[in-house]
């Protein structure tokens, strides 16, 4: 184990962003982020009023597919 998760004692924490900058970071909109959402390309966190889209999953998806 390396980086954050080791540092914390073994827990990774996740880190989230919200709809706007998980688009940002994809270079989509955010429509595009709803939609890979609803589609299970990605997993959706948050509350009802409050989306958020775990980072490395968003970065694992980029690597994979670079148009995603």
């Amino acid at each position: 184990m390396s980086g954050f998760a080791e540092r914390t004692g073994g827990t990774a924490r996740r880190r989230t962003v919200p709809t706007e900058l998980a688009a940002l970071a994809m270079g989509v909109s955010q429509a595009t982020i709803r939609k890979w959402a609803s589609r299970g390309k990605i997993t959706r966190h948050g509350g009802p009023q409050r989306a958020e889209y775990d980072l490395e999953e968003l970065l694992a998806l980029a690597r994979r597919d670079p148009r995603a």
